[in-house]
């Protein structure tokens, strides 16, 4: 199994460019944010309809990306300045790997919406998991799907390392179950739904919980772009405060539903199934002990402790406190 190889050379990748990073000073015009498609999100109203723009004085500059790990190494090569929805697995693996990334807010929580689902032609459910050793698996290595994929393994009792682990962008894992090229695929949003079209989860997200399997993104940034901007990001958090709270109104999603389905390139039928199983938690639920507030930074750490278990990763830090920073979220909520 190549797993750790192929994400320690992510890793080491991802700190020889944090290493290489080029400063982007203060005042520019325009900032680059990475975000996903068929992933939607209240954020993508203001996106389109150009609030934050207008609330942020400058020109953003928006490129869509397959993975959180990928957006790691985007921000590393200074080419991305802000990340929203990052998975929290792939920040853990670039931060143990020593690029300095700070989570700057709960972008949403959704243990329904990152699963794995197994081929329906295998017949086999949480019942009989322990039948997939043996198996070949598409996972996103790095990612949300990665550690819950770890997760639920060892609590079925899989022996991971008779399993032949390729990795994969959900859209190409989606497509490879599709064809029946892989016994089982993890990954989130429209790929997850079109892998449940060919098979069948294993644990529903209440049942992921109950195991401490947390699923939940990240806006997140480089710590010393932050410093130097962070009256730019909370400007931006401030925003995404706002369209989270026009979502939560109910009387505005025939409004809102339709420009967030374009911009996650996605069908308004499609978009409502998805978005629907997301949490958007409110700034003030952010700053509270179960998220921003301790909660994140020791979840952070026992996802890195997985995956060094795991081999996937070569080390943990001893802790992820710096890698958070409330301040310019606290100071969006005072604006």
């Amino acid at each position: 199994m190549t797993i750790k190889t192929t994400l320690a050379g992510t890793a080491a990748a991802l700190a020889v460019l944090a290493g290489t990073q080029t400063a982007f000073a203060a005042g520019h015009s325009e900032i680059t944010v990475g975000y996903f498609l068929e992933w939607p999100m209240p954020f993508q109203y203001a996106k389109a309809t150009g609030m934050y723009d207008e609330e942020m004085g400058v020109t953003i500059n928006w490129v869509s990306f397959d993975t959180g790990t990928a957006m790691s190494a985007a921000m590393a090569s200074g080419d991305v300045q802000l990340s929203v929805s990052q998975g929290v697995p792939p920040f853990v693996v670039a931060t143990s790997a020593g690029q300095d990334l700070q989570i700057l807010d709960v972008a949403v929580s959704y243990s329904d919406n990152d699963n794995c689902v197994v081929l329906e032609a295998l017949e086999i459910d949480k019942d009989s998991a322990k039948e997939l050793e043996g198996k070949k698996v598409a996972v996103p290595l790095g990612t949300a799907a990665h550690y819950g994929f770890l997760k639920q393994m060892g609590h079925f009792g899989v022996d991971i390392g008779t399993m032949e682990v390729v990795d994969m962008a959900p859209p190409d894992g989606a497509a490879a179950l599709a064809q029946g090229s892989v016994d089982m695929a993890c990954g989130w949003g429209g790929s997850l739904r079109r892998m449940k079209e060919h098979g069948n989860i294993l644990l529903t997200g209440a049942e992921k919980e109950e195991l401490g399997i947390l699923v939940f993104d990240v806006t997140s940034g480089p710590a010393g772009w932050v410093a130097e901007n962070s009256d730019v990001v909370s400007a931006f958090l401030k925003v995404t405060a706002e369209a989270n709270a026009m979502w939560a109104d109910e009387a505005n999603h025939a409004k809102m539903l339709p420009v967030i389905a374009e911009d996650a390139g996605m069908d308004v039928d499609a978009t409502m199934a998805t978005i629907s199983t997301f949490i958007f938690p409110t700034v003030e639920e952010q700053l509270t002990a179960k998220w921003l507030g301790g909660g994140a930074q020791e979840f952070m750490k026992g996802v890195a402790d997985v995956f060094v278990a795991a081999g996937s990763i070569d080390a943990a830090l001893d802790s992820y406190a710096d890698n958070v920073n409330v301040g310019p979220l606290s100071d969006a909520n005072g604006m």
